[in-house]
């Protein structure tokens, strides 16, 4: 089996890594940080954390996750 490493997005707070996890995956009640709402079991997710801060792991909504991304993106010159 072959293993990818997760993406690591760079954002204006730093770099973040980021693993989407299926509904099959998630058998528990998350709290999304971005909307402050409940991630149900069975419904597919993000789990986001600092690359090296594995332990302060988030559960966002793909929407909250990519609403943020939008908001903290870094400016075009920043590469």
């Amino acid at each position: 089996m072959w293993w990818t490493p997760d993406p690591v997005v760079r954002l204006r707070d730093g770099e973040w890594t980021v693993r989407p996890l299926s509904g099959a995956a998630s058998t528990k009640v998350y709290r999304c940080p971005g909307c402050d709402h409940e991630i149900n079991p069975g419904t597919p997710h993000l789990v986001v954390w600092p690359p090296d801060r594995v332990d302060n792991r988030r559960h966002w909504h793909r929407p909250c996750w990519d609403r943020r991304c939008r908001a903290a993106r870094l400016p075009p010159d920043a590469g």
